[in-house]
This record gives structure tokens, sequence and C-alpha cells, in this order.
């Protein structure tokens, strides 16, 4: 077994450019857990992007996330309008979130 003695090092934030000290306790931590990579945020930047993160609705891309488009539809089962995240095709059925599950317990056969 190898031990590894930790210090206590400054590291810069990747979003605001202020520094932050990552604690030997928490470089264990990050070792024991299997990360690699230091940390590039301090827990208050950490939280503040998560809660970003959870606010906004949509998709995610390799640039974050993003609002998705929603594109006006009629139900084809009853009939309601609705609001499906792809443009609808003339001749594809297309179904309300609430008439979906319905769908899923029908057997095919």
């Amino acid at each position: 077994m190898l031990f590894v003695a930790y210090k206590d090092k400054t590291i810069e934030r990747v979003d605001c450019g202020a520094s932050f000290a990552f604690s030997a306790e928490e470089q264990e931590f990050f070792a024991n857990k299997g990360f690699t990579n230091e940390p590039k945020r301090c827990s208050s930047c950490r939280q503040t992007r998560k809660g970003q993160r959870r606010s906004s609705q949509g998709v995610f891309s390799g640039y974050g996330y993003q609002r998705r488009e929603m594109f006006a539809a009629v139900c084809t089962s009853c009939g309601k309008n609705t609001q499906v995240p792809f443009e609808p095709i003339e001749g594809r059925p297309v179904y309300a979130a609430n008439v979906t599950p319905k769908l899923r317990a029908k057997p095919t056969f």
C-alpha cells in the first residue's frame, strides 16, 4: 500500500479567478473517491453552478444547458392543443403528455 502525504495547496477558480484552498483532507477524499483531477471551483462556486443548472430548463449540450424549442401540435388521440420538443411531421401521430402513458400501457399484439 502506497502512502501519499498530501499538503494544502492554493488553486485558482475557473469561474471568478479568485483563489481557494484545496486542503490535504480534501485531496485525500478526492483520491479515495478515485478522482484524478483537482477541483476547478470552490464549494460556493459549485453550489452556484448547480443552482444555475437546476433552474434552467432545457437540454444539455457541450456549451451548457440551452432552452429547448417547443412546437405547437394537436394530440392525435384526444384533440387537445399541446407543445412537443420536436417539429411535428404531417401524417405522423403526435400525442399529448397525458395520453402517452396510457398508450405505453396498452399491449400492441
